[in-house]
């Protein structure tokens, strides 16, 4: 070929194809291995399809592309939307994976079972947080009785502790004993008392020496149902040596101001 007007009509339209990158792969190698030889007139042709292309949104109407090289265009772009279009529609499919599935299973999995071991451990520590307070307080319980105890036994077995009597007013009822320590306090206790009925209870008085001198409340106390009264005022309103007697009456529930029953046992206080 002598110059670009000698390329014909048909090989000019797979060079300006070959430009647009419009062949099939047969087509793209001959016309490939035709340039490879040096032939000038299709290298011309090739370097003014590439700028045609190039310039093609600028062209005027004239200088478009041929029918053959439109469909060629048309051709490739169709076989590449559908070449395309299994791959897009395969996309929703394949977004997540199978194994992904199975992930997200596993974490749901472990997250419900962490969510059930927590409450499992919440549950397991309020359990042993109430069993520690009962413990704590069963402790607690049993220092108080513990230490109430041995303060009876001082006062009892003290030799400077005072003994009184306490005689009730009618002879089918016990005889309290009471015993009274200067320093450590004092201690009724009895056998075989009735319960009181209802809400009442026992209540301790002092009676003052003094003329005219009103009685002092001091604990109260009801029998257990095994009929034992054992009653400790570690702090007396009174001392031993201001006080003539005591006296035990039936009040209401928690106590009263001033006795409201006569006083079902009394005894004097003798000091020697």
């Amino acid at each position: 070929m002598n110059g670009s007007d000698q390329v014909p009509d048909d090989f000019r339209e797979l060079i300006e194809a070959y430009a647009l990158g419009a062949l099939d792969s047969e087509e793209r190698a001959a016309v490939a291995a035709h340039l490879v030889i040096g032939c000038a007139e299709c290298t011309k042709a090739l370097l003014e399809s590439r700028w045609m292309v190039s310039q093609l949104a600028h062209l005027s109407p004239e200088s478009a592309p041929s029918d053959m090289l439109r469909g060629r265009l048309m051709h490739t772009v169709g076989a590449e939307a559908a070449a395309a279009e299994p791959t897009a529609s395969a996309a929703p499919k394949s977004a997540i994976p199978l194994w992904m599935w199975g992930a997200v299973a596993a974490a749901l999995f472990f997250a419900l079972y962490n969510a059930y071991q927590a409450r499992v451990t919440t549950t397991t520590i309020q359990h042993t947080r109430v069993e520690l307070e009962k413990q704590i307080h069963m402790q607690r319980e049993s220092a108080r009785e513990l230490a109430v105890a041995r303060r009876e036994a001082l006062i009892l077995t003290d030799p400077k502790s005072l003994k009184i009597a306490m005689p009730a007013g009618t002879k089918d009822l016990p005889v309290l004993q009471a015993t009274w320590n200067p320093e450590l306090g004092l201690v009724v206790s009895g056998q075989k008392l009735q319960v009181p009925s209802g809400n009442r209870t026992l209540q301790l008085w002092l009676i003052p020496k003094a003329p005219g001198s009103k009685p002092l409340p001091s604990s109260t106390l009801r029998p257990g149902a095994d009929g034992k009264f054992d009653l400790l005022v570690a702090d007396p309103p009174d001392s031993p040596g201001a006080t003539k007697a005591l006296a035990i009456t039936d009040e209401p529930e928690g106590g009263s101001p001033r006795p409201t029953t006569a006083p079902i046992w009394m005894g004097a206080v003798a000091i020697k």
